[in-house]
């Protein structure tokens, strides 16, 4: 039971105000004119003032509340390095035992796991969370036990009491750490790119000579291993090898005693790209659709075009002297015999035999095949006939022969099973709205794949690997009818545009193809094949589990699978011969970024209430009441903030002035003053 005096003023606390200086000038004014009832006269004013403003006796019945103290216990992955989850939760359990000793005094125990995705150690957020919770005159301090690697410490929490840290950990820990301070996300293939890598020794690290091993693989090959030194920036030149993604590990084995070997490793991935794609296109004539390649290649602005056009065969007599048709002579041999390997694509537009590149030429261009290059035959009437380009040495890389017929009537262009499980023909739209071609070379496929036919089935458009190069064979020149919208027209950019970027080993147009893209900790797997089915794929993990997974149809030539790794790190796909690799999660996960025990970040928070910071190894401090504003932690122990809170169950108010008093009062007090100066 508490009593006190309150205040309830009748009228405004200004207009009270105003009255008492009203009242005080009375008073003084007779003072002044020596009237011998001023005082008399005072103290009635006085009275009236005290009833005006409301004074009662206040007694309130009022029960103690006891303090509450929060206790967060870091549960995060960097907190189960070395013996720190042990040492963390034997240190919490007798910290409550002790606070749970303690008379009047409540325990709060809050655990902090690892954030969402990669965000690392909350505690800032938890405590936040746990203060909006209770009562905040009652929290008597925080402790966190921690390793202090916290990744949200800016974040503002006003806090009531002391915060103190028990740091977990040794101080005779070290860790080694590996780490990539810029990678681009795209690189030109063949062309050297710069990453820029950073060896630290963190901790109490021993003496060592400087320099540590680092392995680095590309897309799950053979590791290379260099010597590097510790300590510095390490400017390291890349070359892709291929398109597309390229995933790129760097690794340093584990060192004796080191904390841990989680960010020994990091895994990258750049997209391969190139810089130009450089094409040489030979029309053997003029004809209708003589510019259908070369309005798709110079549409490409990714694409170098060299158009060699034979506009005036040997053949042609007309008089007109040669000084007057070209100003230089067409560098044939600097094209077709030195720089040829400078292309990434020869496309033969209705071209024969003139004696104009000689056989050794088109030798070199079937050698340039087998090597890598790629070569287009669009073929017109001319293929079937004794000057045929198949006639030459660069026939032994065509895949088809002609029978020396060429039909001439309508018909539509059907892309065949294989041709809708193929890249290149797969997802163009339906057959029937197509218009029709007029001309086809009659061939037989000697090999390769059939991917669209013509007149009566017979073989249209036929793709082929030839060694290490490709070669397709479009048997008509009438492609053209598509981009003129003969009959409706027809897909016949999106056609000759795949074709020519498949030739140019495009990967996302490759028929075999095993891909996989990551979002967070799940990868979403695509297998590209011309097969009807595909065996199960067999995924490796980061720590050499392996797990087999059915793959489903998804389209024609394509099945889908989806699965969530259980750790960060390097993933390796095989399907058959198909073989690929992913990364899984960031490149540097935020946990083991810092893994040595430090209460730098957390410093702003302890200094705000004078709290302190104390190492479990150096033993359990003891737990003393201290005075708020006052140090909060010393050699030994950290101090709580008794907060002496209470919950009110009834409240009187008994007023100390009633009215009939206070008339009773006033008016005797100014009766005396009349009386006493009417007697003088």
């Amino acid at each position: 039971m508490t009593s006190s005096i309150v205040f309830d003023p009748l009228v405004p606390w200004p207009l009270l105000a105003m009255v008492t200086v009203i009242a005080a000038i009375g008073v003084m004014l007779a003072l002044v004119r020596g009237l011998r009832g001023w005082p008399l006269r005072g103290l009635a004013g006085l009275v009236v003032l005290a009833a005006l403003a409301g004074p009662s006796f206040q007694q309130e019945d009022r029960a103690p509340l006891s303090d509450i103290v929060l206790m967060l216990e870091d549960q995060s992955a960097s907190q189960r390095l070395g013996d720190r989850a042990a040492q963390t939760t034997e240190a919490a359990d007798r910290v409550a035992a002790q606070i749970e000793a303690r008379p009047n005094t409540e325990l709060r125990r809050i655990t902090v796991p690892d954030g969402q995705g990669d965000a690392g150690t909350e505690l800032m957020t938890a405590l936040s969370n746990a203060l909006a919770e209770e009562p905040r005159a009652r929290v008597a301090g925080v402790i966190a036990l921690t390793d202090g690697r916290v990744h949200d410490a800016d974040l503002p929490v006003d806090l009531p009491a002391p915060f103190h840290v028990l740091l977990s950990g040794d101080q005779t820990d070290w860790d080694r750490r590996l780490r990539v301070l810029g990678a681009p996300a795209f690189a030109i293939i063949g062309e050297p790119v710069v990453l820029t890598l950073r060896i630290d020794d963190l901790g109490a690290a021993p003496q060592s000579e400087g320099f540590a091993n680092l392995d680095i693989s590309i897309d799950g090959e053979d590791a290379q291993q260099f010597r590097v030194p510790i300590g510095e920036d390490l400017e390291l030149p890349v070359t892709l090898p291929h398109g597309g993604r390229n995933v790129i590990r760097f690794s340093l084995p584990e060192a004796d005693g080191e904390l841990t070997d989680r960010n020994n490793a990091v895994v990258i991935q750049m997209n391969g790209v190139r810089d130009r794609l450089r094409v040489l296109l030979v029309s053997g004539e003029p004809h209708a659709g003589g510019r259908t390649w070369r309005n798709l290649l110079k549409s490409d602005s990714s694409v170098d075009l060299v158009h060699f056009t034979i506009l005036r065969p040997p053949e042609k007599q007309d008089g007109v002297p040669v000084s007057e048709l070209s100003l230089i002579a067409f560098p044939t041999r600097e094209l077709f015999m030195e720089k040829i390997d400078d292309f990434d694509l020869i496309i033969f537009d209705r071209y024969k035999r003139r004696g104009i590149l000689p056989s050794l030429y088109l030798e070199n261009i079937a050698e340039y095949v087998r090597t890598g290059g790629a070569v287009l035959v669009s073929a017109g009437p001319d293929f079937a006939s004794a000057d045929s380009l198949f006639r030459t040495p660069l026939g032994t890389v065509i895949p088809a022969t002609p029978t020396a017929r060429v039909i001439e009537e309508p018909y539509l262009p059907v892309v065949t099973d294989i041709g809708n499980r193929h890249p290149v023909t797969a997802g163009l739209p339906q057959n029937g709205d197509w218009g029709r071609w007029v001309r086809q070379v009659d061939v037989n496929a000697t090999s390769g794949n059939i991917v669209m036919t013509g007149i009566e089935d017979r073989p249209l458009l036929v793709l082929d690997r030839v060694e290490e190069g490709r070669v397709a064979l479009l048997a008509s020149d009438h492609a053209w009818l598509w981009n003129r919208g003969y009959e409706g027209g027809g897909p016949q950019l999106e056609m000759l545009r795949r074709l020519a970027h498949w030739m140019m080993g495009e990967p996302e147009l490759e028929e075999e193809a095993l891909t996989a893209t990551a979002e967070g900790q799940t990868m979403r797997i695509e297998r590209r094949t011309l097969s009807e089915e595909v065996p199960p794929l067999t995924i490796t993990g980061p720590d050499g589990e392996i797990t087999e997974l059915e793959l489903s149809p998804a389209a024609p030539g394509r099945f889908e699978a989806t699965f969530t790794g259980p750790e960060i790190g390097l993933y390796r796909l095989e399907n058959g011969e198909q073989l690929s690799v992913i990364g899984l999660g960031p490149a540097a996960p935020r946990e083991f970024v810092e893994t040595i025990a430090d209460t730098a970040v957390l410093e702003p928070v302890i200094a705000a209430m004078r709290g302190g910071a104390l190492r479990l190894e150096d033993g359990l401090p003891n737990i003393r009441n201290v005075r708020a504003g006052r140090p909060a932690a010393g050699r030994g122990w950290i101090g709580l903030t008794p907060r002496t809170a209470y919950e009110t169950r009834d409240v009187r108010q008994t007023p100390i002035l009633p009215p009939w008093l206070v008339l009773l009062l006033s008016a005797g007090l100014i009766t005396a003053a009349w009386l006493r100066e009417g007697r003088r």
